[in-house]
């Protein structure tokens, strides 16, 4: 049976970054608590200046920069793209991983999963978008106003600005329809 979850973006938990060199605000999980014990996590982090990130050993990255000019990862010494607003970069959460802040400060979406316990899938719309999910657990973050989700079987909901629906126990064929600026996020557990 899944359950369906309206998450608000003025009710995510603010944490401390693991190498506590700033915060991040936690959108959601599977499990655990703290920093340990998830197999997948969605959250915000806001980067006031250039810096090294948190090692997550055992997990894999998905940044994205949601506002603010700009930035370029040193990843285990090798230079990312410049990574703008809405352009996904993936790497190894046990990577050495520097920030240069192309401007001032930035703030980014992330999502950490353990891909020994699931296949992810993570991508980015603007515009009207229809697609088809069997995901076990189906995210949609906005990075609009006013973004209307409508997942079959489901009342239409409507999104503000980083808030994020979250669909969780699915075992069927979805159809999902966003009209508008947002992530979609698909995670299946691996048997």
């Amino acid at each position: 049976m899944s359950a369906l979850q309206v998450l608000r973006a003025g009710d995510y938990l603010r944490m401390p970054w693991k190498n506590g060199g700033g915060s991040t605000e936690e959108i959601t999980r599977d499990a655990g608590t703290g920093l340990e014990g998830f197999g997948w996590r969605l959250s915000i982090a806001d980067i006031e200046a250039s810096g090294g990130f948190s090692s997550f050993a055992g997990y894999q990255r998905i940044i994205t920069v949601l506002q603010g000019d700009g930035m370029r990862l040193t990843v285990d010494g090798h230079d990312s793209r410049p990574l703008v607003p809405f352009d996904a970069f993936a790497f190894s959460g046990e990577s050495h991983v520097g920030c240069a802040l192309l401007g001032g400060p930035i703030r980014d979406f992330n999502l950490i999963y353990a891909p020994d316990r699931y296949r992810a899938r993570l991508q980015w719309f603007n515009g009207g978008t229809r697609l088809f999910s069997a995901a076990g657990a189906l995210m949609v973050f906005s990075a609009q106003t006013d973004l209307p989700v409508t997942i079959s079987g489901q009342p239409p909901v409507s999104l503000g600005r980083y808030d994020c629906l979250r669909l969780s126990g699915n075992e069927r064929l979805l159809e999902v329809d966003v009209v508008g600026r947002c992530c979609v996020i698909e995670l299946t557990e691996i048997r």
